[in-house]
């Protein structure tokens, strides 16, 4: 059956955990050093004026088709914070065609921005399509529960019952009060599901909170991995998560 491997990180806007240097170029190495096939990327800029005149190695475009090079052919991103001086929010990179992508506003009035990306995704040669969701969640548990009922509605209304389903991203629920509501959508988390724990991912240099998650729906999460070694210690906030989705 078909299988493809899944990296979650938020890019921490393309800085070291403390934002005292640019670290771009070095997390596009080794995001391509880890072969995944579709990268969700949180807190990926898709335009900074003020950082583009600072830094003389800023890229000329978006962050996230710095990021996506020539390994990943197919991108989508999803613009949620929006501020006088550029935007940020959600991307995902994909090896597989993305046919068709949305991004849900779910910010709560009078916080930051967020969003749901949502991806329709193709397995050539397979005649089946695959849905990815990319989150970022608000830091306030009130806010939380309303953004996961929200994707709830989604998946309920816009992904059929049959269709492998992978949700991943910045929960922002290191309490795991979250947990509950996504078990109800059908859901399951692959760190829970092999481990018997939420896998810990922040901060990065020595995780601590379980804000990052990876779920799956109709496939299973095989030898899923926190990379929380350099380089990726040194390169976000949040370490990555990693795992093969089979079905």
């Amino acid at each position: 059956m078909p299988a493809f491997n899944v990296l979650t990180l938020n890019a921490h806007m393309g800085f070291n955990p403390f934002r005292r240097r640019f670290v771009l170029p070095e997390l596009r190495e080794a995001i391509r050093s880890v072969s995944a096939d579709i990268v969700f990327l949180q807190e990926v800029l898709g335009e900074h004026a003020h950082y583009a005149r600072k830094h003389v190695n800023w890229p000329d475009g978006p962050q996230y088709e710095f990021l996506a090079d020539t390994l990943w052919p197919q991108f989508a991103y999803g613009r949620n914070a929006v501020y006088p001086h550029g935007h940020h929010g959600n991307a995902l990179l994909s090896k597989l065609p993305i046919v068709q992508h949305a991004n849900r506003d779910i910010s709560i009035h009078g916080s930051e921005g967020r969003g749901l990306l949502h991806c329709v995704l193709a397995m050539p040669g397979t005649g089946m399509e695959v849905h990815a969701i990319c989150v970022h969640l608000g830091l306030r548990e009130s806010h939380r529960q309303r953004q996961l009922e929200l994707l709830c509605g989604i998946i309920k209304r816009e992904v059929p019952a049959d269709a492998p389903l992978v949700v991943a991203g910045d929960f922002n629920d290191w309490r795991g009060k979250g947990h509950g509501v996504l078990e109800r959508c059908g859901l399951q988390e692959v760190f829970l599901q092999q481990h018997g724990a939420l896998a810990r991912t922040f901060p990065a240099r020595w995780p601590l909170l379980p804000v990052d998650r990876i779920y799956v729906r109709g496939a299973r999460g095989v030898a899923p991995q926190v990379l929380s070694a350099r380089p990726w210690s040194h390169l976000s906030d949040h370490a990555p998560l990693l795992a093969r989705i089979e079905w």
